[in-house]
């Protein structure tokens, strides 16, 4: 998830919520960082990370063998989302068995996503949908609570 905060704090923040492994990527300033949690039961392999993304590999004892998650945080302006789709491209070239992709790709993939505000432009979404075609993802829909 998103953090807005630097590592150090968020390391404080996720110790105290329990959660004694885990990988913090400071914000710059009040933009960005991410932190990826799990418990002591779980085995997690860092792979990679940016001020972007952090992926892993995961074993736990709900499913057989050794799967992918990646936490990704897309660009939020417009004329930085091409490098976003990028790396998300690069991650999925080497795919091979069980990825999961969440976080907050600051894109919708149609318009009827969206509550409030201005309309997106369907070149920009047609952009995501191609993304998530070309690296096998399928969108799984979000439900839930946002927090503000």
């Amino acid at each position: 998830m998103e953090t807005k905060i630097d590592s150090k704090r968020m390391e404080r923040i996720r110790r105290r919520s329990g959660f004694v492994s885990g990988i913090d990527v400071g914000a710059e300033g009040s933009r960005g960082g991410l932190c990826l949690a799990w418990r002591e039961d779980v085995k997690v392999s860092l792979k990679t990370f940016s001020k972007h993304h952090i992926d892993v590999l995961v074993e736990d004892n709900n499913v057989q063998g050794e799967w992918r998650y990646t936490g990704f945080y897309g660009s939020p302006y417009a004329n930085a989302q091409a490098d976003s789709w990028r790396l998300l491209r690069v991650l999925g070239q080497e795919q091979q068995g069980l990825w999961l992709v969440s976080g907050d790709f600051n894109e919708i993939l149609y318009s009827h996503e969206k509550s409030g505000g201005q309309m997106r432009e369907e070149r920009k979404m047609l952009a995501f949908r191609e993304a998530l075609e070309d690296c096998n993802l399928m969108d799984l829909g979000f439900q839930g609570t946002w927090f503000t």
